[in-house]
């Protein structure tokens, strides 16, 4: 496998899960990742929400944990980075009136580079206009800014995920294993799951 580098775009009250989930667990097969969050340098924190679906109209949130920042986003430099990952919760609302967020994320889909976002992160996708004629999902509710930039929506259960070209993209939190499994596919990131040998008694 050969190993890939990837950017993580967050800010204060990223969803907890989104951010923790695929930090540590594309760093455990391997590959490099470095969350960063506009005006904040490498061992700052972000404040992280949880949001959970308790049966009401929309979804409710409660304060998760502090999310350590690796990398200082000042110091970014997008070409050496081969992916990009774009959590949901509260943060994309706002760093997407950060301009040099939305030139990041142009970036990466104008040179084709494999992007993942999910629930409330499409957001910044639309907010970047790179969503123009593409198959996507993200949080029911930001449907509308997935349409009015373009995209084509799909509504699909909240634990699947849909890729389309070099984007994957998931309704939420309870597609984590299907999101980041489609996404390893786009990355080219292989596991192999060697036989256990069996031993005779």
């Amino acid at each position: 496998m050969v190993a890939k580098k990837i950017l993580m775009l967050v800010g204060d009250f990223v969803e907890d899960y989104e951010v923790m989930v695929p930090f540590q667990a594309l760093q455990m097969v391997g590959h490099t990742v470095h969350a960063v969050c506009p005006d904040k340098k490498a061992g700052e924190k972000v404040r992280t929400a949880v949001h959970d679906f308790e049966g009401d109209q929309t979804y409710t949130e409660k304060p998760g944990h502090n999310f350590t920042l690796n990398a200082t986003f000042a110091e970014v430099n997008v070409n050496t980075y081969d992916a990009l990952v774009i959590p949901g919760g509260r943060a994309p609302e706002y760093i997407r009136l950060n301009q040099q967020v939305l030139e990041i994320t142009r970036h990466f889909a104008q040179t084709n580079k494999p992007i993942a976002a999910i629930c409330h992160g499409l957001q910044l996708l639309a907010a970047a206009d790179v969503l123009q004629g593409k198959n996507c999902t993200a949080y029911p509710a930001c449907s509308p800014d997935v349409r009015a930039a373009g995209g084509n929506y799909v509504q699909i259960p909240v634990d699947e995920a849909i890729v389309d070209g070099n984007l994957v993209t998931a309704p939420a939190w309870p597609a984590h294993s299907r999101w980041l499994a489609e996404f390893l596919k786009v990355l080219g990131t292989k596991i192999e799951h060697p036989e256990i040998a069996k031993v005779s008694g």
